[in-house]
């Protein structure tokens, strides 16, 4: 039996996209700390839904700031902006922590 084609990601030979139904999907930079990633990744999930629940609610302004959220994680891990694979690993990092503290900010 094949399993579905949504059922297990496929890797790209060169690491740097993940590849599910077809669609091309930039990775997580991989010289992140782990806990910077978790972070990030906690930060995005908060984001996404959060952009669920303003848009059900209607909340137009809600859902500007909640995908800003999830704009900022996803720069931060590398996921959008600038392909990390051309940068080096030190701005990378630096990169992800600026991110953190933006994502701080806008909680206080």
């Amino acid at each position: 039996m094949t399993p579905a084609p949504h059922d297990k990601p496929a890797r790209s030979e060169d690491e740097r996209w993940l590849v599910i139904n077809g669609r091309r999907w930039r990775r997580t930079d991989p010289c992140l700390p782990a806990d910077v990633v978790t972070l990030l990744q906690s930060q995005l999930g908060r984001g996404r839904s959060s952009v669920r629940s303003a848009k059900a609610a209607g909340d137009d302004e809600a859902v500007a700031l909640a995908r800003r959220r999830v704009g900022i994680a996803k720069h931060g891990l590398g996921e959008r902006g600038p392909y990390w694979w051309d940068e080096p690993e030190e701005a990378r990092v630096m990169r992800a922590r600026q991110a953190l503290e933006e994502l701080t900010a806008i909680d206080n």
